[in-house]
């Protein structure tokens, strides 16, 4: 993209552990991403080990992560909502993740 002239203010990416490695490896990409580019940095997709990802993303060292983005809540991995649009107790886990990182609304 920089080679081809193309202006970003972001970089996101998609993490699912089938295809994309461990935690460490979501952690070591989105640290090479921030350090290499000087540019914010967010996980634009996931849906598998919400604290986990959430954790690594909030967490890591310096400024410049922008947070995360959950990936179709319905049908995925880990849905948060049934087939009839009610919410899962797994829901919980974004209140607790919010008041961790202090994530406005």
């Amino acid at each position: 993209m920089i080679d081809r002239g193309v202006s970003f203010d972001v970089i996101g990416e998609s993490y699912y552990p089938k295809w994309h490695g461990t935690l460490q490896n979501l952690e070591s990409n989105l640290t090479a991403l921030k350090t290499k580019y000087k540019k914010p940095v967010l996980v634009a997709e996931y849906s598998q080990l919400k604290k986990e990802v959430n954790k690594i993303a909030f967490t890591l060292p310096g400024e410049g992560m922008e947070g995360t983005f959950i990936w179709e809540p319905l049908s995925t991995w880990e849905s948060v909502f049934d087939k009839n649009g009610k919410a899962k107790d797994l829901i919980n886990v974004y209140d607790t993740l919010s008041k961790e990182y202090k994530i406005s609304r």
